[in-house]
């Protein structure tokens, strides 16, 4: 009944003339209107944005300097969290009875291929002493060479002067360097494989408690001095050239 009678009041309002529609839309108009305007400044009031004072105004190039420094803090956030990663690493893998572990950064371009020596940013300062065993990819790439307070000198396996006490294939030798990138064990008795681990084997109090790998067997030659004996060549685990950090195996001397 009541969809009839809707039907039934648009057919009027249809066929009704043009005037009295226009009467009838001028007076819903003039008893809506107040409410109608209420509505509408409301509408406008939210969709309108309050302008912003000049103290409020931040210049576009202080807006650069402030995000160009949150991304170098969050830079070296990240590289201090990879550095306590591999520390943290280290220090699960191979404890260290008396000892602790200095990371140091290696200064650009500091790497001598020829003579076997690269430079680190930490020193005495940083309780960095000769002869304290240099770690780095998980592996020992030599000792601790000239120290000064802030600064030091790495002596990599490979230096001509280096001599290292290593085992390979149940055999423990001494490890000398070649200054070429390479190292050798001399007089071996028998033949080792190639690709065979060598392993760092000092026992100087607290140096070093377990054997860490310092190099493959890259050759195995008969020795030029022996005939019955064997040299080996060993060379490095990791690429010296593209190492960034170090770390320092510091010996605590005992209270």
């Amino acid at each position: 009944m009541l969809f009839t009678w809707f039907m039934l009041a648009g057919s009027i309002f249809l066929f009704a003339p043009q005037k009295l529609t226009d009467n009838f839309q001028y007076a819903f108009l003039r008893v809506f209107n107040w409410p109608l305007s209420i509505g509408e400044n409301i509408s406008l009031s939210v969709r309108t944005r309050q302008p912003l004072g000049d103290a409020d105004v931040v210049p576009r190039r202080e807006y650069n300097k402030l995000q160009n420094y949150r991304a170098n803090i969050e830079g070296q956030l990240r590289k201090e969290h990879e550095k306590v990663e591999m520390l943290s690493g280290l220090r699960n893998r191979f404890p260290l009875e008396a000892g602790d572990l200095q990371v140091a950064s290696v200064f650009p371009g500091s790497f001598d291929k020829l003579h076997g020596e690269l430079s680190i940013n930490k020193g005495t300062d940083d309780k960095v002493a000769k002869g304290q065993f240099v770690l780095s990819d998980n592996s020992i790439i030599g000792t601790v060479g000239d120290v000064s307070a802030r600064g030091a000198k790495v002596k990599l396996f490979t230096n001509p002067t280096s001599s290292i006490a290593v085992e390979v294939a149940n055999t423990k030798r001494l490890m000398w360097g070649s200054g070429d990138n390479l190292a050798r064990i001399p007089m071996v008795t028998h033949k080792v494989k190639i690709d065979s681990e060598v392993m760092a084997s000092s026992r100087k109090t607290g140096f070093l408690n377990a054997p860490m790998i310092i190099g493959k067997v890259l050759r195995c030659e008969r020795s030029a001095k022996s005939p019955m004996l064997w040299d080996i060549v060993v060379e490095p685990v990791c690429d010296f050239e593209q190492l960034n950090d170090v770390a320092v195996i510091v010996i605590n001397p005992p209270e």
